[in-house]
């Protein structure tokens, strides 16, 4: 059997992604190296989120499959956190969201079974769709796209796989996550950055248009901040095997994108505006116009820290941006 290096290990999927390096940055903080970093690494810009890590290896992507489909011997690894996905919301590409998405969870979901490793991993708040409210079950879950539709597929595989598990396995549902590391998502960024870049290239920001029964610039989100997505991620991977489920990860709270943009131009201190654009028909049926974690769930499991708010959230991250 195939052994990896004989040191205790925690392994982070999607590492030079925009959660993932945070994650290990945090850990990094907490005296923790021993990390395996797996990645596709074909963008190598992805190496500006990673370039200040402590790590002990490196795997790509693919090998990482493979090798979770072999006799490998992970018995020194400590937990793994798979974090790694397509997230691209607009990608209609079926057979590829799901072999990224589905099928790879799937195989580390099975291996970390058998090897009864704690996994933890990330679910998405697309799973409810256009729901008004947003709770772990069945009943509230209608995704609107491909992307939405692998994350709540591999939810469910879970579920079935988690009634007598040997090990713990956790979704978390991220909602709307914001935050350093995530400027080079390009149009998955959170809005954040794209308000910011337009009210220092325009001195305007631009916002949709009325839809779905909500007045201009008043479509929400539960904004939750990567520094509070990443404790909650840590917390889950220290319980025990009674908290194995699926939880949702926000704040509890919607903030309008007007306030949103509010906040920019407040922190900015100068004469901007705000710009309502049509909204655009092709994205009608596959919009959340709204989002609100119920944690109603997430509180019975023991997490009781409070979570930033939003508008506090924002100032610090727009210092940060524009240092």
């Amino acid at each position: 059997r195939k052994s990896l290096r004989g040191y205790h290990m925690i392994i982070v999927t999607g590492g030079a992604g925009f959660i993932g390096s945070n994650l290990i940055r945090k850990l990094n903080s907490l005296g923790i190296n021993d990390i395996l970093l797996v990645e596709s690494l074909e963008d190598g810009r992805k190496v500006r989120n990673i370039g200040d890590l402590n790590i002990v290896d490196y795997m790509d992507k693919s090998e990482f499959i493979q090798a979770c489909s072999s006799t490998w011997d992970l018995s020194e690894v400590e937990r793994v956190f798979h974090l790694g996905a397509c997230v691209d919301t607009m990608e209609w590409d079926g057979k590829y969201m799901m072999e990224s998405n589905f099928g790879y969870s799937k195989k580390l979901a099975l291996f970390c079974l058998q090897q009864r490793i704690p996994l933890v991993y990330a679910s998405s708040g697309a799973v409810y769709g256009q729901q008004s409210s947003f709770i772990e079950t069945p009943q509230y879950e209608n995704p609107l796209n491909i992307y939405g539709y692998s994350k709540l597929l591999f939810d469910c595989f879970v579920r079935y796989h988690a009634k007598n598990p040997d090990s713990l396995i956790v979704g978390l549902r991220y909602f709307n996550v914001y935050g350093r590391g995530e400027e080079f998502k390009g149009s998955m960024a959170s809005v954040i950055p794209h308000f910011n870049r337009q009210m220092i290239e325009t001195g305007k920001i631009k916002l949709f248009d009325g839809s779905h029964g909500f007045a201009p610039g008043l479509q929400s989100r539960d904004f939750i901040s990567v520094e509070d997505v990443v404790d909650v991620t840590l917390w889950f991977s220290e319980q025990s095997k009674a908290k194995t489920g699926i939880y949702n990860c926000g704040t509890g709270r919607s903030v309008t994108f007007q306030s949103v943009a509010e906040t920019i131009l407040n922190w900015h201190g100068v004469d901007g505006e705000i710009e309502y654009i049509p909204f655009p028909s092709e994205l009608e049926r596959s919009y959340q116009p709204y989002t609100c974690a119920d944690l109603n769930k997430l509180r019975l499991s023991g997490y009781d820290r409070e979570f930033k708010g939003v508008l506090k959230g924002v100032e610090e991250y727009l210092t940060w941006l524009n240092s």
